[in-house]
């Protein structure tokens, strides 16, 4: 019987030991050898199932831990309580209240726990509710409380917080802490002095949020000043305050501090090695590593972090072999150093190492796929997710649209089961980006309708796109938005409204929002500039450069096009002659295809075509087919066939399929009446359409854009439209024959 008696006591105490390495394995994310004890144990208790739930839970395979939770023999209410918090874990909310309703019985655990998931997920109706709903027997616990007092708080909701605080039955010192953290996480600095002062007790925590608070503003002086009057800093009180001068530059600070400490755990060693790697002293982040008494998975993941960081791939993968147990967040660090220095397959390799890959994983992995433009392998894996969420989505839909598949990267927008703004903007800028303007504009106001306030980015793209289209009213409309959206001092959406407003003609207001802006940057001049030279100002582009030099402003390339094209289309040869070289000569920068193309189309509106053609001869860089056009249309002003006939072949190298450059062309042998120069140009111009996408047009009416394709006959009233536009032809022609016949 005694014999017996300690083989039963020997079991138990190998099922403790089990159920206790189930629950370590699971925290350091080596959840296939928690499962292998899992199957190989031959008696399991409640704590058994427990352990394993939890480990599944924290490990993002909150399918398998409800797998085990439905087929445990007896559940217990720490079962219920552990199986909520995995769906917490892993953001699954509806699931977890599910479960909350269907529990037997609660406890105060059980209440608090929904209450802190619906605050941190800033759901606070919801919390609330559960709040009212307590049962009288927990009314007075402090614990529900004061989780909805960190929720309002966190949201920057002081008011309600304080009169939750204030009504609370019980208040502890957590709650004191709890309010005062709110007002130290969202950077009120100045309340939370006013609360840390009225505080009747106070403990390390509240000192350390204080500093904490300080930290996070920058503010050195003071986080330092309330670090010395914390009464018995800990650790955290230590570390706070180091990573404070780390974040801040102050790496000597931080290491005085350091060698201060009268303790270290291995977070202050986690901390030290962090500031060097924040400030790329890799080295010294070398040396106290190897010093470190004892590691954990944040001190390798660190090293790995700070080697990528500075491209030594070879050490950070020695490290990472090095590792005692592979850790997620290591692997995943270098599998990104090896994407930031394109070497896929190197983190291929690393990413099928992974035994169990969590969505961070698998983001990072086809995200490098996409940035190197490998769309098979990205869709490949992205298509082998078991749990795709935002980013995963965000990362194709943007990846789409970067290779001109908006018809793939709207199918995964329509097929995403939540989305973000990011997810909206990605779409937009994705059609702005692929020419599909109009397709823009709808889905912004589309994005309006789901509830999404735009940002800078979503403006920016919806402004760019009434800028191509010349939509001016539909433009006036997003500027309204902007105003009423507070964006109006984002230099941004600001650049993007002069550009839009002077793409459609209306310079005056173009130069209106210029000067209403506080702090203007070189976008801001340069669209400016670049508006005046395409309404034909181009005095005032002259003029708004000089006042450029004189703010101090150093002028890029961009600034070059923009007033070397003003003075092209204003007739200032000499200007634009003085400007071209001192480009070279004054700010010796090097000179682009485009600036070259502007300045034979000053030479060749000016009728100095042996000038021009001199310049493209000497042109010392590829030039590109702006500058042949710019020739063949100075050609066929000045009716040089035979230099024009050279632009044209030059041309039609670099644009076989663009139909216009075939017009001029024809029509220059027309006029020098070769006409069977014309038939020759026509027949290769019929071949070119057939191969071209069909022409397109658009005009705004009543706050709405509409678009023409050519030889589109789908309108109503399509023939009664042809005919308007013939005979407004006819009378233009008339006009123009009149004009010459009178010269």
């Amino acid at each position: 019987m005694k014999r017996r008696l300690i083989s039963v006591g020997e079991q138990g105490s190998h099922v403790f030991n089990q159920n206790l390495r189930i629950t370590q394995l699971g925290k350091s994310g080596r959840i296939e050898d928690a499962i292998k004890i899992f199957s190989r144990m031959s008696q399991k208790n409640t704590i058994t199932y427990n352990s394993m739930i939890s480990a599944y839970g924290k490990n993002g395979r909150v399918r398998d831990a409800r797998t085990i939770f439905d087929k445990m023999p007896r559940k217990n209410l720490v079962s219920w309580n552990t199986m909520i918090s995995g769906y917490l874990h892993n953001d699954k909310i509806d699931e977890a209240y599910e479960l909350f309703v269907e529990m037997p019985e609660r406890d105060l655990f059980s209440w608090t726990l929904m209450i802190t998931c619906y605050t941190r997920n800033g759901e606070l109706e919801k919390a609330q509710e559960l709040l009212d709903s307590l049962p009288c027997n927990f009314k007075k616990e402090a614990a529900c409380w004061n989780a909805m007092i960190a929720g309002y708080a966190k949201e920057g909701r002081y008011d309600e917080a304080k009169r939750l605080f204030d009504e609370m039955p019980i208040k502890n010192l957590v709650s004191w802490n709890s309010m005062l953290k709110g007002y130290t996480q969202n950077g009120e600095m100045r309340l939370a002095l006013q609360f840390f002062n009225e505080m009747h007790e106070r403990n390390v925590v509240s000192w350390n949020l204080m500093v904490d608070g300080f930290v996070g503003l920058g503010d050195l002086d003071f986080a330092w000043e309330y670090f010395k009057k914390i009464p018995e800093p800990n650790v955290v009180s230590w570390v706070t305050m180091l990573s404070g001068f780390a974040k801040n530059g102050k790496i000597l600070e931080a290491r005085k501090l350091f060698d201060q400490m009268p303790t270290r755990n291995v977070v202050s060693w986690n901390a030290m090695i962090s500031a060097y790697v924040l400030n790329c002293q890799i080295d010294e982040a070398s040396k106290l590593f190897d010093k470190m008494p004892e590691r954990d998975s944040v001190s390798w993941t660190a090293m790995i972090n700070g080697l990528v960081r500075v491209g030594k791939l070879d050490e950070a993968r020695k490290i990472l072999n090095k590792m005692p147990y592979k850790n997620i967040a290591a692997q995943t660090a270098m599998i990104s150093g090896y994407i930031q220095y394109n070497k896929m397959d190197e983190a291929r390799k690393i990413f099928n190492e992974i035994d169990t890959h969590d969505v961070v994983s698998w983001n990072t992995m086809i995200a490098g796929y996409t940035h190197c433009r490998r769309m098979d392998e990205a869709v490949h894996l992205f298509k082998k997710m078991v749990v795709k969420d935002i980013v995963s989505c965000n990362i194709m839909i943007t990846a789409y649209a970067q290779m001109g598949q908006m018809d793939r990267a709207l199918k995964i927008f329509e097929e995403m089961g939540e989305r973000n703004l990011v997810s909206w903007n990605s779409l937009i800028s994705g059609f702005m980006l692929n020419g599909l303007y109009l397709s823009a504009l709808r889905w912004f106001v589309l994005m309006q309708h789901d509830g999404k306030k735009p940002d800078q980015s979503a403006f920016a793209s919806g402004l760019s796109s009434c800028a191509i289209v010349a939509a001016l009213q539909v433009g006036r409309q997003l500027h309204h938005l902007v105003v009423k959206s507070g964006y109006l001092n984002d230099l941004l959406i600001c650049n993007a409204l002069i550009t839009m407003y002077s793409k459609c003609g209306r310079i005056s207001e173009a130069e209106h929002v210029f000067n209403g802006i506080d702090h203007t940057d070189i976008v801001s001049w340069n669209s400016l500039i670049g508006g005046y030279a395409l309404n034909g100002c181009g005095k005032e582009a002259l003029q708004l450069f000089q006042e450029m030099a004189l703010e101090g402003v150093v002028p890029d390339q961009v600034t070059f096009i923009s007033i070397l094209s003003a003075c092209s289309h204003a007739g200032l040869t000499d200007q634009g002659l003085e400007l071209f070289q001192r480009m070279t000569q004054v700010y010796g920068m090097e000179l682009l295809a485009e600036h070259y193309a502007c300045i034979v189309d000053l030479l060749g509106r000016a009728g100095r075509l042996d000038e021009a053609f001199e310049i493209v001869k000497g042109i010392k860089i590829k030039v590109n087919a702006g500058v042949w056009g710019a020739l063949l249309a100075a050609c066929r002003t000045h009716k040089n066939l035979e230099l024009g006939k050279l632009a044209a072949q030059k041309l039609l190298e670099f644009e076989p399929d663009k139909t216009s450059n075939y017009v001029l062309l024809s029509n220059m042998h027309a006029e020098a009446g070769r006409w069977s120069d014309v038939q020759e140009v026509r027949i290769s111009m019929k071949d070119t359409s057939t191969r071209k996408q069909p022409g397109c047009s658009w005009i705004e009416f009543r706050n709405q854009v509409y678009t023409f394709l050519s030889s589109d006959s789908s309108w109503p009233r399509a023939a009664e439209i042809r005919s308007a536009l013939q005979t407004l032809s006819a009378q233009m022609r008339n006009i123009v024959c009149m004009y010459e016949s009178s010269i």
